[in-house]
């Protein structure tokens, strides 16, 4: 009996289940001419995706980041001091925190939790605060967006 790799997802604590995937029938007709290898060639920068309980608990880590960024948004506090507070505040370490300016109006963040790798990274501006959980990038360079391919 083999085991799979990738650990099953299931519904988390306060999550819908959600609607099944379209088949592969239904998404074929791809618009990407079969000789371009764009996504082929930079496969490395997408994020790799959690599974299983480590997926519950992004979500988790999400929903306290933006329960933390939400006050500053009404007031609209974008100073990348202000969210690094409100982030370590939530118990993560300085050195693992990234805030910074994105855009006119908005800050980006990058959280390294620090579990083989564990990620939270998210924009907040003056309409919504987006945060996403991830476990790094194929090429292992951690919470950080790889800068080259092959």
């Amino acid at each position: 009996m083999s085991t799979p790799s990738t650990p099953a997802d299931f519904p988390c604590r306060g999550e819908s289940p959600k609607p099944a995937a379209p088949t592969a029938a239904a998404t074929s007709g791809s618009t990407v001419p079969p000789s371009d290898h764009y996504a082929e060639n930079h496969g490395f920068r997408v994020p790799i995706p959690l599974h299983g309980q480590s997926r519950c608990d992004g979500l988790t880590a999400v929903g306290r980041v933006k329960s933390a960024l939400e006050p500053l948004r009404q007031r609209g506090d974008f100073a990348p001091d202000s969210v690094r507070s409100a982030l370590t505040g939530l118990g993560y370490s300085a050195g693992k925190v990234q805030a910074y300016q994105d855009g006119s109006a908005g800050v980006g963040f990058l959280i390294d939790i620090g579990a083989s790798p564990w990620c939270v990274e998210g924009t907040m501006s003056r309409d919504v605060t987006k945060a996403d959980a991830f476990g790094g990038y194929p090429d292992g360079t951690g919470c950080e967006p790889p800068s080259g391919g092959h």
